[in-house]
């Protein structure tokens, strides 16, 4: 039984996932722009509006989306045609992610994040 007891938070542990991306951007609080530039890349808008400076950077990946099967006509293989149902090839889809972050007197205020890709 002790074995069991001492294995039980290891297997937690390997279920654990790495911070959030609260967690992650909550870091660039405090710091400047030209830290957040070079972490993120050259932001694709700037905003200036009372006294703020506002960066936002967009992400984007594509990820494969499984289809339903589908009825395709009939396939040749090595014992000859076929007919029935066979696996579509995957849907490719584009997450994006925007970024935006405030800043006031060259430092890093707040973040927002907007979009499917975020986390």
């Amino acid at each position: 039984m002790l074995p069991a007891l001492l294995l039980a938070p290891a297997l937690l542990l390997g279920c654990a996932q790495g911070p959030t991306l609260d967690q992650r951007l909550s870091t660039f609080v405090g710091r400047g722009e030209a830290d957040l530039v070079a972490a993120l890349g050259v932001p694709v808008r700037v905003h200036e509006a009372e006294g703020r400076r506002f960066l936002q950077f967009e992400q984007r990946r594509a990820v494969a989306v499984a289809q339903p099967p589908a009825l395709y006509g009939p396939a040749f293989g090595p014992w000859g045609p076929r007919y029935g149902y066979w696996p579509a090839p995957p849907a490719i889809a584009e997450l994006g992610c925007e970024l935006t972050f405030t800043l006031r007197d060259s430092r890093v205020e707040t973040f927002s994040y907007r979009g499917q890709g975020c986390g």
